[in-house]
């Protein structure tokens, strides 16, 4: 695996109205900050796998600064958190306003905040959404969806509490979240995995393509059931609403088999929109583009562009089932500091058309994407998205198979010149930047990732 450097490199300075590089890189405020953070973190943390060695200061809509005078366009949303771009004017009112009361921390107590977000929430929401339980994180709302679902089949059955999900999905880092990924080596070191818990292969393009996307979901299904699932025990199915790492879509047809096998069968569907939902895909949650309509939505990230948040939405009684497991709240559900910022975001989203613009920037995006590969057929395998996030995978030309290198030295470059993308440390690099970033900064964004990966490719 190549491992991008912590050792400063002098580059070419840059200076464009969206961009600057004037130190080596990384820089000398980085490299500091960097150095004190790894006496402190465990090395996992502070390693630069997956990282890229930019030391964040300020951020303001798509642009990220350091202090040594560098400016980046961000291609990242910092993880597809900053929808609505970095440091939001209007959600920096709302929080100045909430500090002004001064209400920083009321667990899960009765707030006037907390009653407009969830009104505005269910609001935006699709019709099915009629409640909402409120979390701070990702995994948090995994972990409850798994209980609800569970607790939701146990009370039509006790023996219903099975749940299906992907090889491979990234639900998150808790113990219910591996569960569901399948992750061997983390389960070993759990020393327990749920037998109730069982995972249908991704259906990658690569794979079975011979095969419509509802055959493929009645082949996968079927072998499950050969060897030796009860279609009668299972209470739900956790659906990542895309794979993550390449922004692998379903194929047509593989979700509407799942969900209609999932309806004849009394089971529910949880959708883990919190990468994709609120806008990110050209439309307000991931699952629309499927034309189906799940029973449990899981969002995070976006819902407040900002501040820790996440929740999960669904129809009223389906919630009823875990009321008494203690499962709906945490120390800081509902915060009214990250209520204030999530009710501001979706404020946000509608005033500005957001959603609609991550559409119509999506075009700009992926076709100059698809030019690009076509330019390049014998380094890009694959172009992959919908609305502002995609992904380019890379291949070797000689073998075909997957570059993982060619990858991080393609991210490594771009940052020198003045360009953020998510570094996945695979074969493939993410692009995510915050809806409101200007068509022109778009644009030059992407014409600084050819640069890079041309460069690359020459040497």
């Amino acid at each position: 695996m190549y491992t991008i450097s912590l050792k400063p490199q002098k580059v070419a300075p840059v200076k464009t109205k969206f961009r600057t590089i004037k130190t080596a890189i990384p820089s000398p405020s980085f490299i500091k900050t960097f150095s004190k953070l790894s006496k402190y973190e465990p090395q996992s943390l502070s390693a630069m796998i997956g990282k890229l060695p930019v030391l964040w200061d300020r951020a303001v809509d798509f642009q990220v600064f350091d202090k040594d005078g560098n400016c980046w366009i961000d291609f990242t949303s910092t993880i597809f958190v900053a929808n609505t771009g970095h440091a939001n004017p209007r959600i920096i009112a709302a929080l100045k306003s909430q500090l002004a009361k001064p209400l920083l921390h009321s667990y899960t107590y009765v707030t006037d905040i907390k009653a407009e977000f969830l009104e505005k929430l269910i609001k935006v929401a699709p019709k099915f959404c009629e409640r909402a339980i409120l979390f701070s994180g990702g995994s948090e709302a995994i972990e409850a969806a798994f209980l609800i679902m569970k607790a939701h089949g146990k009370s039509l059955d006790k023996s219903r509490i099975g749940i299906i999900s992907f090889e491979g999905a990234m639900h998150g880092v808790t113990m219910a979240s591996q569960m569901l990924s399948g992750n061997s080596e983390v389960l070993s070191a759990y020393g327990y995995s749920d037998p109730t818990v069982y995972c249908l292969p991704f259906p990658y393009p690569w794979v079975d393509a011979r095969y419509s996307g509802a055959e493929r979901f009645k082949k996968d299904i079927n072998n499950l059931i050969k060897n030796g699932m009860k279609v009668k025990n299972i209470a739900g199915f956790m659906v990542e609403a895309y794979r993550g790492w390449g922004v692998i879509f379903y194929p047509p047809g593989y979700i509407k088999a799942l969900v209609n096998f999932a309806r004849r069968n009394n089971i529910l569907v949880a959708f883990d929109e919190i990468q994709g939902g609120f806008g990110r895909t050209g439309k307000m949650f991931t699952f629309q583009h499927y034309g189906i309509m799940p029973n449990l939505v899981l969002v995070g990230k976006g819902l407040s562009s900002s501040l820790p948040l996440s929740a999960v939405l669904g129809r009223k009684e389906i919630f009823n089932g875990a009321d008494s497991l203690d499962a709906y709240h945490s120390t800081h559900s509902g915060n009214p500091l990250s209520c204030a910022a999530g009710l501001a975001n979706l404020e946000e989203l509608e005033s500005k058309n957001l959603v609609r613009e991550s559409a119509r920037k999506g075009k700009i995006l992926l076709n100059q994407l698809d030019t690009l590969k076509n330019k390049h057929k014998d380094r890009i395998a694959y172009v992959n998205g919908k609305g502002l996030v995609a992904a380019v995978l890379f291949k070797n030309p000689k073998t075909g198979k997957p570059d993982g290198e060619f990858a991080s030295r393609v991210c490594e470059r771009a940052m020198q010149k003045g360009l953020l993308l998510v570094h996945t440390g695979r074969e493939s690099i993410k692009i995510a930047p915050p809806l409101t970033i200007p068509d022109a900064a778009l644009k030059e964004g992407i014409a600084v990732l050819k640069e890079s990966i041309e460069e690359i490719i020459r040497n």
